[in-house]
């Protein structure tokens, strides 16, 4: 008989602790708490050495749902005013591709690590899709794994804080598409949306299980097709299983293994969410868009937080979605070329 620790038990427990923690941060009225919540009972469990497992496949379930409750909000008056922001979209992307390489170039100066592996473990990209590209040109896979993976952490943290004791809460004029909730309907949906999340993750594309539902939502709204309304329970539990999911990437061996590694991670993160900010309040004044909302559009998070942290506090969230589905398609196409060029460069400076 299997040990507890290695049976359906282990996540099992996690998923009620992690319930726990969120319903407890939502009491205390902490920002993102349903997220926030798992992500902190997890990580310090597994740093006391609990061993701590996520729920097999609930990441992707959990991102189903909040990538077709994302797509509701792009109704045809919204999606034109986003298409408007195409400039700022793509300047966020190409910021991103930036502030990886020297988010990167901080870490290999701190952490004393290789430039390969620093580049990769930096960039604002998905982490398994960092991971296996990083590994392909020579960076140690679990650095850049612990990297991705911290960097994530950090922001989800500092910045709904951040945002939530500035003032920034609740301004944002665009709400989803008014429809009743209908629970055939929305099983339907849903239904519809994981099978677009299967059929991208097939073509091995990141964030497939937020790709597929959110492009599905976003094409039926468009449309005018309205299935049902996402209920505010569900999305929680969504978030729920994804900060679960998030914490469960730590563990004690994270903090004994590497700890210069780990606070060179941490000035390099520091450093870019304030060059970040920077930048978006720049678009801002450029754009009139709001600041806040930039801010979410151009922090150096996942997409899935990101975007369920403007959800949450109501700061632009077709502008915040539409920025990182367009920063993750620039990352896809550059991140690869720009390592062979900066590869390039440097060996040239060497002679």
């Amino acid at each position: 008989m299997r040990p507890a620790r290695d049976s359906w038990i282990n996540p099992a427990l996690a998923l009620c602790l992690c319930t726990a923690a969120g319903a407890t941060f939502s009491w205390l009225r902490l920002p993102l708490p349903w997220m926030l919540g798992p992500l902190a009972a997890m990580a310090l469990c597994n740093f006391a050495g609990a061993g701590l497992r996520a729920l097999r496949g609930g990441r992707e379930v959990g991102q189903i749902v909040i990538g077709t409750a994302l797509g509701l909000y792009f109704t045809p008056a919204v999606a034109r005013e986003v298409a408007s922001y195409w400039p700022v979209l793509l300047l966020a992307g190409a910021f991103a591709v930036v502030l990886g390489a020297l988010s990167g170039w901080i870490l290999g100066r701190l952490a004393g690590v290789d430039g390969i592996t620093a580049f990769f473990a930096s960039v604002p990209g998905g982490a398994a899709d960092m991971t296996i590209l990083g590994e392909r040109y020579g960076a140690r896979p679990d650095r850049v794994a612990l990297g991705q993976s911290l960097r994530i952490l950090a922001v989800v943290i500092v910045v709904p804080f951040a945002l939530t004791y500035s003032g920034a809460h609740g301004n944002d004029l665009h709400q989803p598409a008014a429809m009743p909730l209908a629970w055939d309907k929305l099983v339907l949906l849903l239904g519809i949306a994981a099978i677009a999340a299967l059929a991208v993750n097939a073509t091995r594309m990141p964030n497939a299980f937020m790709f597929g539902p959110l492009g599905v939502a976003i094409g039926l709204t468009v449309s005018g097709l309205h299935f049902s309304a996402v209920p505010t329970g569900l999305s929680n539990a969504a978030q729920v299983v994804l900060g679960c999911a998030l914490g469960s990437r730590f563990q004690r061996r994270s903090l004994e293994s590497t700890p210069r590694f780990l606070g060179g991670v941490l000035v390099s993160v520091a450093v870019a969410m304030a060059i970040a900010a920077a930048f978006a309040a720049v678009l801002a004044l450029a754009s009139g868009a709001p600041v806040a909302t930039l801010v979410l559009a151009t922090a150096p998070g996942g997409m899935a937080e990101m975007c369920i942290t403007a959800k949450v506090l109501q700061l632009g969230v077709p502008l915040v979605t539409a920025a990182h589905v367009t920063r993750v398609l620039i990352l896809l196409t550059t991140t690869a070329p720009t390592f062979r060029i900066a590869r390039s460069l440097r060996a040239r400076f060497r002679r």
